[in-house]
This record gives structure tokens, C-alpha cells and sequence, in this order.
């Protein structure tokens, strides 16, 4: 099969090719084990920074991608989740221990054993890839295979973000950042939250555009002040200005949510420039996000078929994954960059 590999880590500043297409074998699943041929997989912020060393350290060589979605070629003899032919999907969590507190909780995302998919094992960057059943989910028929690929990431870490935030109807929403997954969260809040206000925080004019055009009551830069103060806000970005700024625009006893594997470490000076009783003053809190849980995904995959949520996209075949990498880090994308397999 054909497969795009990183084997070292890198600057894609200074090598803007670092996944090698290789042909190896195809993948056999063992008894509790599905094969996937996969028809897409959808190109992430977070293997930029598998590839440039920002996240625990990736299993080298590795095959990249966490947005899977493809059809079950075939299975081990003890698989009974899923039949040859089937529609599924594979997300950011690959596999976890099952036995702890917070897999018996539902919340498998905090496992210390935690594994991801396309940093830990080989993901979707690739004709074919295997998983274990119980990580696999099963993609509504309704959807497209290159719309359905940015759901399970983008879409439901956005989905675990906005539950965090604990945003109740008529509140007033933020979103700092607009990229794959902010656009997700803003259809998905107009949805289910109509008389919502949506105000979106973006550097890029083009960006705040699209906001608009997909129906936000407001867009502006990071530090222009909306016209009320937001009862929650959700961070998508990689920088420590957007989080102060949010911090700053929140109403009293408001939640942010960051939604971010990692802050980059050049704006650390934004650490210093918290003032109490503008940022944190007022009872207001702060809370990250840590990967997704399998029924973030599957409530997720349920509500966006139910509501007909449909990303916006840019297809590139799997030999460009190295040219839709380097245009998603000099921010020229809008929506979701996705691999035709």
C-alpha cells in the first residue's frame, strides 16, 4: 500500500516535504482487529506539531492523520462491532487501558495510557490501516467520506469544548480563533442554541469574513471588543495573546474553554501582562481540553447527521499531504483540509 511517513522530526519552515511516500505491507488485523480501506482522512493542526517535536515524542517512523474515514476490508475472527463493508471512522484516541478510573468513567481521554491515533500507531495517511473495534465508530450513511473525515477531530473536540463551557440558551458565545474546528462550533451552536450571539475573535480579515458568512452576530481581531461581553469563549489557537484578550472580554463568573494541544512558547511575554482585576477578576475561570472520548465522537457523528452539519472543505490527494500541511501553517486555508485516499 501507499502510505506518507514521517521518520524524523523536523521545521517545515526548513524541509516543506517531511512525509516520504513509501509502498509497505498491508496491515493485518488480529482477532479483535478491523482493516480499514480508507477512502479519506482529514489533515490536522496538531501533525503540525507532531512534526515539529511540540507533542509527546511520535512512535518514528509513523504514519500521520486522525481523521479517518473508510470502509471495514476486512477483520479478526473475534470482531463482532462491525461487518465487511461498513462505513468507519478512527479519531484522535486510538486505544486506552479500559480499566482505570477515568475509562470507567466514560472519560477514557484522561487514561495515563492514553494512545493516539497517527502519533502512538499508524493512522490514515495511508491506503489501509487497522484498530481495534472498540475504538472504531460507526460514520451515518449520510455522509460523504471527505465531510465526514473533519468531524471526528476538528468536530468532536469542538463538540467536548463547547459541553465544558456550559453555555445555556440566550447566553452569549465567543470563539477565538476560526479555523477547522471553529467553524464546526459555530454551525453547530446556531443550531442548537438559535437565540445565541456568536462573536468571533480572528487575526485573519479573511477568516472573520467567513464567520460572517456563516451567520456570526459579530467578528473581530483578538483585541477589539465585542459589542456585549461573552458569557463563555472557546480558544482554538496556538498563542497566549487570543487567551488574555478572551480573558479580558468574559463576562463575570464567565468560563473559557482553550482548545489547544499546546501555546506557543515566543508569546510568553502575554504571561506576564495578566492584570487580576481586568483577567481573572469576577469569578472567572479557565479550562482546557484533553483529546476526546469515543462518545464525544459518537454524540458528535449523531447531532451533526441529524442537523445535516456540513464542513467546508479543500480535497488534496494523499501524495500532496506534504503541500496541504505546509499551506495549513501559513494559514492559508479556510475550513478543513482533507486527503482524497
Amino acid at each position: 500500500m501507499k502510505a506518507m511517513i514521517l521518520k524524523k522530526i523536523c521545521n517545515l519552515n526548513q524541509n516543506s516535504t517531511p512525509l516520504e511516500l513509501t509502498e509497505m505491507p498491508i496491515p493485518v488485523p488480529n482477532e479483535k482487529e478491523i482493516l480499514i480501506k480508507v477512502a479519506a482522512c482529514g489533515v490536522c493542526h496538531t501533525e503540525i506539531d507532531e512534526i515539529e517535536g511540540r507533542t509527546p515524542p511520535p512512535s518514528l517512523p509513523v504514519i500521520l492523520g486522525h481523521q479517518v474515514v473508510g470502509r471495514v476490508e476486512d477483520k479478526g475472527d473475534k470482531v463482532k462491532a462491525f461487518k465487511i463493508g461498513d462505513k468507519v471512522g478512527v479519531a484522535w484516541i486510538y486505544s486506552a487501558c479500559g480499566k482505570c478510573k477515568f475509562c470507567l468513567s466514560g472519560n477514557e481521554n484522561l487514561c495515563k495510557d492514553f494512545k493516539a491515533t497517527g502519533r502512538d500507531a499508524n493512522g490514515g495517511y495511508a491506503e489501509y490501516m487497522k484498530i481495534s473495534e472498540d475504538f472504531a465508530c460507526s460514520v451515518p450513511s449520510g455522509f460523504n467520506e471527505f465531510y465526514a473525515a473533519p468531524l471526528l477531530c476538528a468536530g468532536a473536540v469542538g463538540y467536548r469544548a463547547l459541553r465544558l463551557t456550559g453555555l445555556c440558551k440566550e447566553q452569549t458565545f465567543g470563539l477565538t480563533g476560526f479555523g477547522a474546528s471553529g467553524h464546526l462550533v459555530l454551525k453547530l451552536v446556531k443550531h442548537l442554541y438559535r437565540r445565541t450571539k456568536v462573536f468571533v475573535f480572528a487575526r485573519n480579515p479573511k477568516e472573520r469574513a467567513f464567520a460572517l458568512e456563516l451567520g456570526a452576530d459579530w467578528s473581530g481581531d483578538f483585541s477589539e471588543k465585542p459589542p456585549e461581553a461573552p458569557d463563555c469563549i472557546i480558544d482554538t489557537t496556538p498563542a497566549w495573546k487570543p487567551v488574555v484578550e478572551a480573558l479580558k472580554n468574559l463576562k463575570p463568573g464567565g468560563r473559557l474553554v482553550i482548545n489547544a494541544i499546546r501555546k506557543e512558547k515566543t508569546d510568553k511575554d502575554y504571561l506576564l501582562k495578566l492584570d487580576y482585576s481586568t483577567h481573572l477578576w469576577m469569578e472567572k475561570e479557565i479550562k482546557s481540553v484533553a483529546n476526546v472520548s469515543r462518545k464525544d465522537i459518537n454524540d458528535f457523528l449523531s447531532i451533526a447527521a441529524k442537523i445535516k452539519i456540513k464542513p467546508e472543505i479543500e480535497e488534496f490527494p494523499l501524495e500532496e499531504a506534504n503541500r496541504a500541511l505546509t499551506e495549513l501553517k501559513n494559514k492559508k486555508v479556510i475550513g478543513a483540509k482533507v486527503l482524497r485516499i
